[in-house]
Formats: structure tokens, C-alpha cells, sequence
């Protein structure tokens, strides 16, 4: 059991494949697992998820795998004579024309952007070191300014700042990685290249109940329709470094703020993501700034961070979830971290499960709770107890696998899969002996339960029952 609420996520990749290393970055304080389908074969994710399942029957507790898919990978194309260098101030041409480029122009193999663009749209190359505004633009080319200057290789990224692309954020390679992972049975999928709340219609058909939708937010316009994106989406993605990319930096700190208050309020989980210890890739311990980065999205309530090559490719993989587990420990502790996370407690609304889950949280902070229980099958009642942000940890009864291993990431919850209930006081009853067996009390102490009746229906929280071990 952890004794943290904020959880951790890590990315799996050529430093942290054998059982032994995923073994150990569990123990180290994983909760999630983040396969990156972006590298590596389907084989070399089935064998990881294979893992991580076994660790699972291993130590009885449900382990969340995040499938991220790639999305849309825009690029410019070859050059005939290697690398050529943009100079501020010229004006370097972009087409549709096939032939390896010069120092003149580049061939640009993606109508979609010539369709996009106007005067004034800004085009970033190779992850923003190059910058060009569009002066002039067509439906097969477009010259445009070098503002910042930069050598330019070739099939480096391209990104558009300041239009809306008319592409699909699922690729036919992502098709074929979803169908692969829902296969496999992983518990999240993580969508790149949001721009809009429509984007998800096509996933959401695709997926449906079989694992939760996550929106990875790392283009602007998807922040300008942020509440919507978080409507359709089962959770959020801040992906900062390529928010990054096509924001000034100064503008990503807010914005993350945003994110994070708008899903708090709206009870949707959010993982903070990129760059967050990204010195220990190559050290054993993070620069100050660093640990200060990963506190700084505690405080602020997120459900949980993201370590990505530092977990992935680094030297130090399991140093770096240690040492973000001794981050957050150290920030919960704190009564600021509290009284914050209290201040910013969202309105509930007028519903009976909000209801039932504001007086669970009233219950916790008047009574010294062992725990709060809900037993939900779908997981709503635990994400809206989540929400609240109470006090005492979140000890979540379902009957349901899948539903365990997604709450893996939720603020709080401690999962617990347990079998079916059919009267209210055999939940009750049953409710003790897990608070017991799972070490959050002993005889004499008070927990408090919520759940929906008739059970098994999702959406029903209305039943909030007080009882004594």
C-alpha cells in the first residue's frame, strides 16, 4: 500500500524492460505503467505488458498500463546535399514537390498543412529551434520568414502554430497499435494531437467501454477548447514539452494550472507529463529546479506525474521514481499542501452522488476516519470521492479488474478487487474485513462507505453508511 495519495507514472522502454527492472520500479512506488507505442515493436510491448501482469498476480495488487499512441508525425523531407542552414531574415520555400531539397526550399509531403495555413501562421522546425513566420501560402506551397535561424537536417518535425489542421489525431498506424493493445487488454489510451473535443468521436467508437479515453494536451488550440476536451475525455495528459515547443515557455506554467483546476472541477483525473526530473536521465539525482518542478504539480493536485526517458532510457530508472516518491511524500506532508488542496476544493453539483461524496468528505475531516470506502463497479463513486479530496485515503471495492487497474492513477484510490455484493450489509460487513486485511485499521475505528444502489449500476452513488471495525 502506498502511503501517498499523488500517484507515479512511469515509461517503459530499453532501461526498464526485464521483470527484474519492471519488478523494481514498482517497489520503487510505480502505479502506472506507460507503454510508448511511438518505439518498439507490438512484441516488445506484449512481452513489458506480459510483466506486468505477472508482477500483478505477484504482489495482489491491480497494475494500470497506459497504451500512448503516436498520432500524426509531420516532417519535412530529404535534402540532396545533406543539412543546410536558415538564415534570419530569408525566405525558404515549402511544397509539395517530391524532389530533395535545397537550401532554397524543402519538400513538405503534407497537403493538409498548405490547406491550413494563411500570412502570419508560424511554422517550427526540429522541436521549435527553427522558426518561420508564412508570408505567402497556397493548396501546394508556402514562403515563409526565418526568424530564428537554424540547420535544418532532413525528416525533422514540423509544428504549426496558429491554425487548426484538417487531420484525423488517429493515424492508421494507430489503428492497428489500438487494436493490438485492446487485444491485450491495456487499461487507458492516450490520445497525442488533440485539437478539438471532435477529434475523440473516432477514438470513443473505436475503444468504447474497453479502457478509458486520456487526451494528451499539446497543442494550443486544444487549450483554447480545454473544458470541452475535458468533457469528452476520461482524463487529461498535460504533456508539456510539446506544449512547449509551440508556446513560449513562460505561457506552459499557467496553462498547467488551467488544466489541473479544470479537471479537478469537472472530477476527471490528470497526469502532469515531460521533462519533470529530466537531468536524472543521466544523473542519480535531480536538480533543484527539478524536485521543485515535481512539487509544484502536487501542490497544485494533480493526480499523478509522469517520468518519461527518465524511466524509459535513463541510467538511473528506479533512482528516478525513488526520488519522485520521496518528493511527493515530502509535499503531502506539508500542512500547506492541505490547506491548498482544501481551498481549492470545487463546488459540488446538484446531484445525489456528488452529495453523497461532498458529506464524504465532510464525514472525514469531522470524524478520524481510517478510510473512506466506496464500492463502485464502474469507478465513478471512487473518481467523484476523488474529487473531493478527503483526508482519509480512498479505499476502492469493485468487483471489476479493469475498473481497479484504471483507478490505479486516481488521486487517493487504493484499488481492491473484491467479489459481488447483493445486500447492503454484507457490503458493510465486507467493507471491515478489506480496511483490515489491507492494513488501513483495527478494531475500534471508524470508516465511512459510499456506494450506489441497486449495485452494479453506473452513476448511482446514493448511499453513505458510518461503521466501526
Amino acid at each position: 500500500m502506498r502511503r501517498r495519495k499523488s500517484k507515479i507514472v512511469a515509461t517503459l522502454g530499453p532501461a526498464s524492460s526485464s521483470p527484474e527492472a519492471i519488478g523494481a520500479l514498482f517497489h520503487a512506488g510505480v502505479d502506472m505503467f506507460r507503454l510508448n507505442f511511438s518505439h518498439g515493436s507490438h512484441q516488445d510491448h506484449k512481452r513489458r505488458l506480459d510483466i506486468i501482469r505477472s508482477l500483478e498476480k505477484e504482489v495482489g495488487r491491480p497494475i494500470g498500463v497506459l497504451l500512448d499512441l503516436q498520432g500524426p508525425k509531420l516532417r519535412v523531407g530529404t535534402f540532396a546535399a545533406g543539412p543546410v542552414a536558415l538564415l534570419a531574415g530569408e525566405i525558404f520555400r515549402f511544397d509539395l514537390s517530391p524532389e530533395p531539397g535545397n537550401a532554397q526550399r524543402a519538400f513538405l509531403p503534407h497537403p493538409e498543412i498548405f490547406a491550413a495555413l494563411a500570412p502570419g501562421v508560424q511554422l517550427l522546425l526540429d522541436d521549435g529551434k527553427i522558426r518561420l513566420t508564412v508570408e505567402e501560402c497556397g493548396p501546394n506551397f508556402a514562403l515563409a520568414r526565418v526568424i530564428t535561424a537554424g540547420q535544418l537536417s532532413e525528416r525533422k518535425g514540423v509544428s504549426v502554430v496558429g491554425a487548426i489542421l484538417p487531420l484525423a489525431a488517429v493515424t492508421e498506424k494507430d489503428r492497428k497499435d489500438l487494436a493490438f493493445g485492446l487485444e491485450l487488454g491495456i487499461d487507458w489510451v492516450a490520445v497525442s494531437f488533440v485539437q478539438r473535443p471532435e477529434d475523440l468521436h473516432e477514438i470513443r467508437s473505436l475503444v468504447g467501454d474497453r479502457a478509458g479515453i486520456m487526451s494528451k494536451l499539446e497543442k494550443p488550440a486544444a487549450v483554447d477548447r480545454l473544458n470541452e476536451i475535458v468533457a469528452e475525455s476520461d482524463a487529461i495528459m498535460v504533456a508539456r514539452g510539446d506544449l512547449g515547443v509551440e508556446l513560449p515557455p513562460e505561457q506552459v506554467p499557467p496553462i498547467q494550472r488551467r488544466v489541473l483546476r479544470a479537471c479537478r472541477e469537472q472530477g476527471k483525473p490528470v497526469i502532469v507529463a515531460t521533462q519533470m526530473l529530466e537531468s536524472m536521465i543521466q544523473s542519480p539525482t535531480p536538480t533543484r529546479a527539478e524536485a521543485s518542478d515535481v512539487a509544484t504539480a502536487i501542490y497544485d493536485g494533480a493526480d499523478a506525474v509522469m517520468l518519461s526517458a527518465e524511466s524509459a532510457t535513463g541510467q538511473y530508472p528506479v533512482e528516478a521514481v525513488r526520488m519522485m516518491d520521496r518528493i511527493i511524500t515530502a509535499i503531502e506532508a506539508d500542512p500547506d499542501y492541505l490547506r491548498s488542496i482544501d481551498a481549492a476544493h470545487p463546488a459540488p453539483r446538484s446531484t445525489i452522488s456528488d452529495a453523497i461524496c461532498c458529506a464524504l468528505r465532510r464525514a472525514a475531516s469531522v470524524l478520524p476516519l481510517a478510510a473512506t470506502i466506496t464500492y463502485t463497479a464502474s469507478g465513478s463513486t471512487a473518481l467523484r470521492a476523488a474529487r473531493e479530496r478527503p483526508t482519509a485515503p480512498i479505499l476502492s471495492m469493485t468487483p471489476n479488474i479493469s475498473t481497479a487497474r484504471r483507478l490505479s492513477m486516481v488521486w487517493g484510490v487504493h484499488a481492491v478487487l473484491t467479489h459481488e455484493v447483493a445486500e447492503v450489509s454484507e457490503m458493510v460487513q465486507y467493507a471491515c474485513e478489506i480496511a483490515r486485511s489491507e492494513g488501513f485499521g483495527g478494531s475500534g475505528d471508524i470508516i465511512a462507505i459510499a456506494a450506489g444502489m441497486p449495485f452494479g449500476v453506473s452513476g448511482t452513488t446514493n448511499l453513505l453508511r458510518i461503521a466501526t471495525l
